[in-house]
């Protein structure tokens, strides 16, 4: 099969998916939303590989249980190449941490990098913040994949006191509960990160980003997974016909909700 090295006029974007399964499906869901379109045609097309079989992100970062996800990744990368992707995306926060294993397989090609773009849209808020509350997985805060996209920027990253009860709700949520109890977990530590200063708010974790309203009134949140698909839009479509909804206004967690 002959890779195409060129990008064209209609790029082609793969999708490394399965990472979780339903992050992939609403990872297509935003960028299809996001796309100018009259017509069936006008869409952008992805070859979205969904494979569950990954090795567990935390397993191998948090209970330092399980194998590397890195060379099941890269074998993915290589394979969107062969079929034609012009760019990939990867609708995992944690699984940035092997980003450059996954570049090194994709090349030339280009991996678009949701942390570096979320640290980016995040220092450019019309109110710049001093300290951004992250809501993420426990990995994430191990491998210090914000921390340092974020100093960079000049930016200080914080953490829930109750991590513990992040993790639960982000593996509640891969078992398919998705409720009020869930939402309930995120709301206590969006107002904790609050008390400890926080300006803004990223979602940083995929199943977190499954939860809506689920967090308080009067600060700004910025979801990686709405900033990931309007960057694959961006490189699709020309950046005239694009537009974006990344910053999500403030919300109120839903009352009444049953788990």
């Amino acid at each position: 099969m002959t890779v195409r090295h060129d990008t064209p006029a209609r790029p082609s974007v793969g999708i490394i998916g399965g990472v979780g399964p339903q992050a992939t499906v609403d990872l297509m869901q935003g960028v299809i939303d996001r796309t100018p379109a009259g017509d069936d045609a006008d869409h952008i097309r992805m070859i979205v590989d969904n494979d569950p079989a990954v090795p567990s992100r935390i397993k191998a970062l948090i209970e330092m249980t399980g194998p590397s996800p890195a060379p099941h990744l890269a074998s993915m990368a290589r394979g969107l190449v062969a079929m034609g992707a012009d760019v990939l995306a990867m609708p995992c926060n944690t699984a940035h941490h092997y980003l450059d294993d996954i570049r090194a397989a994709a090349a030339p090609v280009k991996v678009l990098d949701m942390v570096a773009l979320t640290a980016d849209r995040i220092a450019a808020l019309p109110v710049r913040p001093r300290s951004v509350g992250l809501l993420a997985s426990t990995a994430v805060r191990l491998t210090g994949l914000y921390d340092q996209a974020l100093a960079e920027r000049d930016l200080q990253a914080l953490y829930p006191s109750n991590q513990d009860d992040v993790l639960a709700v982000i593996k509640a949520v891969k078992a398919g509960k998705a409720g009020s109890t869930q939402r309930a977990g995120i709301f206590a530590a969006a107002n904790d990160l609050r008390a400890q200063g926080a300006d803004a708010l990223v979602i940083a974790c995929t199943e977190i980003s499954a939860l809506d309203g689920a967090l308080p009134d009067a600060i700004p949140a910025l979801d990686a997974l709405d900033v990931l698909a309007d960057a694959i839009v961006a490189f699709a479509r020309p950046p005239a016909g694009a537009f974006t909804s990344t910053t999500r206004p403030p919300q109120s967690m839903p009352q009444g909700e049953k788990a």
